[in-house]
């Protein structure tokens, strides 16, 4: 017979038991988790290529998600094509969804780069093919010579229904088609950077680097922060419509040294246009730049690309004295560009704020470093030439300012205006950083936007 204290004893082991046993069955984790992950399903951004500095995007599907926050990850070496970095950008799982990695380095060699991906209890291999690039033969051409040598080189890569694409007529409706909007809201002429191979895209990018120039953090430099600032928002809530991949470039009109042509690269906050007439660069505006969020670092880098436009600005607003800033100051306020994309030609037929001529010599060199931070965004060359006539034009050109002088609270303006030069630059609200700002600016100008083309 059992006891009375045995059977105690036992009832309450039975109960321990099932305490723990309930608590099993409903305890929830608080590590982010999936059932499943396809690295062969994954997309990419762009396609890296042998000893270039690439950065894109990775998508890589999942399934199974038990809806938890994750953080960013650490850096995955690229292994068989070495040189590359792949990192997890933060995130909330779904039931299904996508996870979105970071690629960036310079690749050592051509061939495919492998990332060991493990997520959430599973793992698999990202493979992601590198190219060759390609070698010029346009590298005994200067001016626009070499860029219709690398436009012409460019065509040479694509197929016949490609330079359909790509090719236009010279019209000014194909022409003002741009827009700071990204692509996906706001249609764009030309063909798509992303549907390019890795020999089209090096080829492409060839020439925009030499319409672009090469001075730091200007030109094709700011080209490609530009772009790598739209990858930056495809991976932090941005979405699809955004990335260097729905970046357009196209010609319009046939590159040569004789008649005219434009050469259109343009996306979400970059837009060059520049047009030639019988071998010479008549105009390289519209020249639209913009960037969201205003700085940003990827991959232990961190990029302000239209910071040194803003720096200027403001050294030359603390160069004036109090009386000077009040003839610069409007009472308006400005929410964006005045002559934002859409606004042809409608130039204020009465110029606005200070009047330059009263500058000391120290005050127009600091402008003179504003508007250089525009006109460096075209070869060297060209950008001297045009940097001549606004510096001629110097003591009839106009500034203007709105808000405080330091340029990075939402609504500060700043325009230069002169009988050519046109620049604006303004801080609006953040987009997909609703809490932050960022930058608009444009520079324009009165005679020779599309070269003079306005009907």
């Amino acid at each position: 017979m059992i006891g009375k204290k045995n059977v105690l004893s036992f009832l309450f082991s039975l109960s321990i038991l099932f305490i723990v046993s309930c608590k099993t069955d409903t305890e929830t984790s608080t590590t982010a988790s999936i059932s499943g992950i396809t690295c062969s399903s994954a997309t990419f951004s762009g396609t890296p290529v042998l000893n270039t500095a690439f950065s894109g995007i990775a998508t890589v599907p999942y399934s199974g998600g038990n809806s938890l926050n994750y953080t960013a990850g650490e850096p995955i070496a690229s292994t068989g094509v070495t040189g590359l970095t792949a990192t997890l950008q933060a995130g909330t799982l779904s039931s299904s969804g996508n996870l979105v990695y970071t690629i960036a380095g310079t690749p050592a060699s051509s061939g495919t780069a492998s990332f060991a991906i493990a997520f959430g209890g599973q793992s698999c291999s990202l493979s992601l093919s590198v190219g060759e690039g390609t070698t010029s033969s346009c590298d005994s051409e200067s001016g626009v010579a070499k860029i219709v040598c690398l436009a012409e080189a460019f065509k040479a890569t694509l197929s016949s229904s490609q330079i359909s694409t790509l090719q236009l007529d010279y019209t000014f409706t194909n022409a003002k088609k741009w827009s700071n909007l990204p692509a996906g809201m706001s249609a764009r002429n030309g063909i798509k950077l992303g549907s390019l191979s890795s020999t089209q895209l090096v080829a492409a990018k060839a020439l925009i680097k030499e319409m672009t120039g090469t001075v730091a953090n200007e030109g094709y430099d700011e080209v490609q922060q530009v772009w790598l600032a739209d990858d930056y928002l495809y991976a932090n809530g941005g979405g699809s419509d955004y990335g260097s991949g729905n970046y357009y470039i196209a010609f319009l009109g046939t590159p040569s040294m004789t008649g005219t042509f434009e050469i259109l690269e343009t996306g979400h906050h970059k837009t060059v246009a520049n047009t030639y007439i019988n071998g010479v660069l008549v105009g390289a505006t519209p020249h639209f730049e913009a960037v969201e969020p205003i700085s940003w670092t990827s991959s232990g880098t961190t990029y302000a690309p239209i910071s040194q436009e803003r720096d200027t600005f403001v050294s030359f607003l603390n160069s004036l004295s109090s009386t000077q800033l009040s003839s610069a100051k409007s009472s308006s306020t400005f929410s964006d560009l005045v002559l934002v994309p859409g606004k042809e030609w409608q130039f204020p037929s009465t110029r606005s704020g200070m009047q330059c001529s009263g500058l000391s010599s120290s005050q127009k060199s600091a402008l003179l470093e504003v508007i250089k931070t525009y006109t460096n965004d075209i070869d060297e060359t060209d950008a001297a030439a045009f940097l001549t006539l606004y510096t001629n034009e110097l003591d009839d050109t106009y500034v203007l300012y709105s808000g405080t002088t330091a340029m990075t609270t939402k609504f500060n303006y700043f325009r230069i205006d002169g009988p050519h030069v046109w620049i604006e630059f303004v801080v609006a609200g953040g987009v997909i950083f609703q809490n932050q700002t960022h930058i608009h600016s444009i520079w324009r100008d009165r005679s020779t936007d599309y070269a003079g083309t306005k009907n």
